[in-house]
């Protein structure tokens, strides 16, 4: 999850697969691109979807992708160091609850390799 204007460092890339432009913020987010883009499962994807309405301020969600048999499911990219942070467990309970409200239950985590 990331702030709806983060600033950092963003790779624009097009792929086939992904509704407009692919914008990633960090190696995670573009190496799950990539095996989105080349997995034949996923029909489409999106990135940097906004979680609206949310008391936690303008976030979005990594990635909200759609099967070729139509399931949806979401991927949110974490660093492990950053798992036990407070704020990132509450940033990724809104967003998991955010996608229940909306019917998604297939909710999961994309974490680096460990050292």
């Amino acid at each position: 999850m990331k702030k709806k204007n983060f600033k950092g460092r963003c790779e624009k890339r097009m792929l086939e697969k992904c509704k407009g432009v692919c914008r990633t913020y960090d190696a995670i987010q573009f190496a799950y691109a990539d095996m989105l883009e080349s997995d034949e499962n996923v029909k489409e994807f999106q990135c940097n979807v906004l979680l609206e309405n949310q008391n936690v301020g303008e976030y979005t969600t990594d990635f909200l992708c759609v099967k070729t048999d139509g399931d949806v499911f979401v991927r949110e990219c974490v660093e492990r160091k950053y798992l036990t942070k407070p704020l990132t467990v509450k940033l990724l309970d809104t967003s998991r609850e955010y996608w229940l409200r909306h019917g998604v239950e297939d909710w999961g985590l994309v974490i680096d390799e460990e050292e």
